[in-house]
C-alpha cells in the first residue's frame, strides 16, 4: 500500500522517543496527521515532576529539534490552558484571561497537545518569519487541533506558506 504524501514526509522527520511504553514508531503513528516540521526532528522524554503532572515541552532552534515532556509516573489529570487575554480598561497595564480546563488521559492526548503547541512555535519562526513567543496563539491552535482526526487535512490550506514538500532554508539560530 502506498503512502499518503504526509506519511511520506513523516518517514523522513526523525523521531526518538525515551518515554516508558511509547517507542519512535508509536510516536511517530501518533503524530502522523498532524503538519510535520520539515528540517527538524521531535524527541519524547520522561518529565520527573515533584507535586503535580504539568506540560512541559521545548523547540530547540539551535539544534533542529522538537522536545515533547510526558509527565513520570503517568496519571490522568487537569490543566488549565490560557488561550487568549484582553486587556482590562484603565491606565494600568491589566488583563482578563480566558481559559479552559483541559483533562488529560492519555499520553497520547498530552503528546499530540505538547507537539501542536510547539510545532506552532516552529511554523510562526520558520515559515512566517515572526517572533515565536505567541504562547496564546500556539494554545489555541493545540487546542483546536490535538484531539481531532486530520486524515485528508490540506495543511497548507489552513496553515499559510506551509509546504511540508518544499524544502527551505531554516533561519539561523540567534
Amino acid at each position: 500500500m502506498a503512502l499518503s504524501p504526509l506519511r511520506r514526509i513523516w518517514t523522513a522527520v526523525p523521531v526518538r522517543s525515551r518515554v516508558t511504553g511509547v517507542d519512535a514508531e508509536t510516536l511517530r503513528r501518533w503524530l502522523a496527521d498532524l503538519p510535520p516540521p520539515p528540517g527538524y526532528g521531535v524527541s519524547a522524554r520522561p518529565l520527573r515532576y515533584r507535586q503535580a503532572p504539568h506540560l512541559a515541552a521545548f523547540c530547540w532552534y539551535e539544534d533542529r529539534l522538537i522536545e515533547l515532556q510526558v509527565p513520570e509516573p503517568f496519571g490522568a489529570w487537569n490543566e488549565k490552558v490560557y488561550y487568549r487575554a484582553r486587556r482590562k480598561p484603565g491606565r494600568r497595564l491589566a488583563f482578563h484571561w480566558f481559559s479552559r480546563s483541559i483533562r488529560f488521559r492519555t499520553r497520547r492526548e498530552v503528546l499530540r497537545f505538547l507537539y501542536c503547541h510547539e510545532f506552532f512555535h516552529w511554523y510562526l519562526r520558520e515559515v512566517r518569519g515572526r517572533k515565536a513567543s505567541a504562547e496564546t496563539a500556539c494554545d489555541r491552535f493545540a487546542l483546536a487541533h490535538f484531539r481531532a482526526r486530520h486524515a485528508g487535512v490540506d495543511w497548507r490550506a489552513l496553515l499559510p506558506g506551509y509546504d511540508p514538500a518544499r524544502r527551505r532554508p531554516l533561519k539561523r539560530a540567534a
